[in-house]
C-alpha cells in the first residue's frame, strides 16, 4: 500500500462516482496513492438511491456531489438523436453513449470549478465507456489527466477482479452492498436499461424475464391494444396524448405506457469500438415508440432528397455517438444538417401498441406535404398522367443506350 502524501501536496482528483463495489474501492486506492478525492454522482433519471455522500466519505473522499443533469441529456441527447433518427448498427437506440459525454461534462465542470484538470473514471480498457469519457474529457478540458484504474497494472495487481475488490473492501471496511456477482450487470439512465455480462456473455443465452425493469414480457401484457398520440415540433416531442408535457416527464410516461405494452427490447450482439464483439440486451420503450412515431412523420414532412441524403449520414453520425465523439467537429457540422432536416417536422403521429409490437395508424402535420388530390387513385385529380411518358423516356435514357451498345456488341460477336 502506498504511503500517504503530505497534505500540503496532495492533488485534487475528480472521480465519476457510482457508488457500487469498483469506484467504492478506488476512492480509498487513490486516498491512499496520495490524491484528494472529490467525488461526483451523476443523477440521469435512472430513479435509484443514488444518495452515496456518507459511503463516499467513508471510504476515503474529501468531497461528495451530485448532478442532476437528466433534462439536459434528454433534450440535448436523447431528442437529438431521436431527430436525427440515430441507430447504432441498425438497432441500438444509443442511451448509454448518449449518457457518457453528458455525465463527462458536468465532471469537468466541477474539475474547473475545484481547479484541477485531473480525473478518474472506473471503467476497464475492454469496453466502450472508457472511450465515451476520456475522448469527451480532452474535448472539454484539452488539458485533462485522466486516472483509469483498471488500465493500470499497479492497480490490477492489487484487484485483478471482482473477488479481490470485495476482499479488498472487507479489509478496508469499505462500505459495499456487493457480496457474489450477480448473473447479469444493469446500466439505468431514463432513456433505457443497458444489461450485459455474466449469463448473457453467452449469445444464445435467454435473457431471464425478471431481468426486465421498464418492459413487461408481451406474453404478460393487456390483451387488449392502447393508443398513443404523440405531438412533435421542429422534431422535438412536446405532447402525449394531446397534454403538453416536460421533456423528462414525457419520456417517463412514455416508458411506462410502452413498457406496460411489452414494447422495447432490442437484444443483439454488436461491434465495441475497441474491435471486439459484445452482447447487449436494452430496454428502451419510450425511445423506441418516439423513434418509430418521429420516423412516420418525416415521411410526411421531409422532401425525399433531404430524406435520402440525412439516412445515407445516419450510420456515421450513430458511430460517432456510439465511439464517444459526442464534442467533434464532424457531429457538429452533422447536427447542422439535422437542424435543417428538422424545420418542418412537426405535427401529430397515432400509434397502435399491443402485445410487444406498434404499428402507425395515423399521422398529420400542418406542414405536410401529402397531395390528396395528386396522390388519389380516383378519376381525376390534379395530376397529368400523361405527363409520365416523357418522364419515363428521359428517365430510361441511359438504359436503353446501354441495351443498344450491348445488342450492337452482341451481332459483332456472332
Amino acid at each position: 500500500m502506498a504511503k500517504k502524501a503530505s497534505k500540503s501536496k496532495r492533488e485534487k482528483c475528480i472521480l465519476l462516482y457510482s457508488g457500487g463495489l469498483d469506484t467504492s474501492v478506488i476512492v480509498h486506492w487513490l486516498d491512499a496513492k496520495g490524491y484528494d478525492v472529490i467525488c461526483v454522482t451523476i443523477d440521469c433519471g435512472q430513479q435509484e438511491d443514488i444518495q452515496f455522500e456518507k459511503k463516499a466519505m467513508a471510504s476515503g473522499a474529501k468531497k461528495f456531489l451530485i448532478k442532476d443533469i437528466t433534462e439536459e441529456f434528454v433534450v440535448k441527447g436523447v431528442f437529438q438523436c431521436i431527430r436525427a433518427e440515430a441507430t447504432y448498427e441498425g438497432r441500438y437506440l444509443l442511451g448509454t453513449s448518449i449518457a457518457r459525454p453528458f455525465m463527462i461534462k458536468a465532471l469537468c465542470d466541477v474539475a474547473k470549478a475545484e481547479g484541477t484538470n485531473l480525473i478518474a473514471h472506473g471503467a476497464t480498457g475492454k469496453g466502450n465507456d472508457q472511450c465515451r469519457f476520456e475522448l469527451a474529457a480532452y474535448a472539454l478540458i484539452p488539458g485533462a489527466r485522466i486516472l483509469a484504474p483498471w488500465r493500470m497494472q499497479e492497480f490490477r495487481d492489487l484487484i485483478p477482479g471482482r473477488k479481490e475488490a470485495i476482499e479488498y473492501a472487507a479489509k478496508y471496511k469499505i462500505p459495499i452492498q456487493a457480496t457474489a456477482k450477480k448473473p447479469w450487470s444493469t446500466d439505468p439512465n431514463v432513456q433505457h436499461r443497458s444489461h450485459e455480462a455474466g449469463e448473457l456473455e453467452d449469445p444464445w443465452h435467454k435473457p431471464r424475464e425478471e431481468m426486465y425493469q421498464l418492459v413487461t414480457p408481451p406474453s404478460q401484457a393487456p390483451d387488449r391494444v392502447e393508443t398513443v398520440e404523440i405531438d412533435f415540433e421542429r422534431g422535438f416531442p412536446v405532447a402525449l396524448n394531446g397534454k403538453r408535457m416536460k421533456p423528462v416527464d414525457l419520456l417517463h410516461k412514455l416508458n411506462e405506457i410502452a413498457g406496460r405494452n411489452g414494447v422495447g427490447v432490442v437484444d443483439m450482439v454488436e461491434n465495441r469500438f475497441v474491435g471486439m464483439k459484445s452482447r447487449g440486451v436494452y430496454e428502451a420503450p419510450g425511445a423506441t415508440v418516439l423513434y418509430e412515431a418521429h420516423r412516420d412523420l418525416e415521411g410526411l414532412t421531409l422532401d425525399r432528397k433531404v430524406m435520402l441524403i440525412r439516412d445515407s449520414l445516419i450510420p456515421q453520425y450513430a458511430q460517432l455517438v456510439y465511439d464517444g465523439f459526442w464534442f467533434s467537429p464532424a457531429k457538429e457540422a452533422l447536427d447542422a444538417l439535422v437542424e435543417k432536416t428538422q424545420e418542418t417536422v412537426t405535427g401529430t403521429v397515432r400509434l397502435d401498441l399491443y402485445k410487444g409490437s406498434m404499428r402507425t395508424t395515423g399521422r398529420k402535420s400542418p406542414y405536410s406535404l401529402y397531395d390528396e388530390s395528386i396522390a388519389t387513385m380516383e378519376a381525376g385529380g390534379s395530376y397529368n398522367q400523361d405527363d409520365a411518358t416523357g418522364f419515363l423516356r428521359i428517365q430510361g435514357l441511359p438504359t436503353r443506350i446501354q441495351a443498344n451498345l450491348r445488342r450492337k456488341i452482341g451481332k459483332r460477336g456472332d
